[in-house]
């Protein structure tokens, strides 16, 4: 069987996505942007999305609707009766985010011809050194930016 590749919209296939999800079935798609770096890269990797449990946890991977309609998927990085997320390869928090936003969980993703299930060991250890990197990593960026900026005067 040949296989085809469709560029859309996310909007375009929400509908589809929600439908199998109801049914208790898993989505798989190829996530656009760079704000999950260096985990997932865009048109390589893919992810898997199942249902939503009853309440997500740190270091889960939501797909979830902002208020201004775009669809975003990062990481969760504390609980409680709202969630806050943000992306790997960002430095500014999201705060506020409602279940009733969420919209489906990554249950596993595909990086060439391996496929990483997100309740692993190496998984959630990425999850932590990444987070708790987070301020070392935006000092260096910063840090290198200004050198950068120095040696072009």
């Amino acid at each position: 069987m040949e296989t085809r590749e469709i560029f859309t919209q996310l909007d375009n296939l929400m509908p589809l996505f929600r439908e199998r999800l109801e049914a208790g079935q898993r989505v798989k798609f190829s996530p656009r942007g760079t704000s999950m770096l260096p985990m997932l890269r865009q048109g390589v990797d893919t992810v898997t999305l199942s249902p939503l449990p009853e309440k997500l946890q740190k270091y889960d991977l939501p797909l979830y609707r902002r208020k201004d309609g775009k669809y975003v998927l990062h990481r969760i990085v504390e609980t409680g009766d709202t969630y806050t997320c943000i992306g790997d390869n960002q430095f500014v928090y999201e705060y506020g985010l409602t279940h009733e936003q969420m919209i489906a969980v990554v249950s596993s993703f595909t990086r060439g011809n391996r496929e990483y299930r997100v309740g692993h060991f190496g998984y959630r250890l990425y999850c932590r050194l990444w987070h708790y990197s987070r301020k070392p990593r935006h000092f260096c960026r910063r840090a290198l930016g200004w050198l950068c900026r120095r040696l072009k005067r």
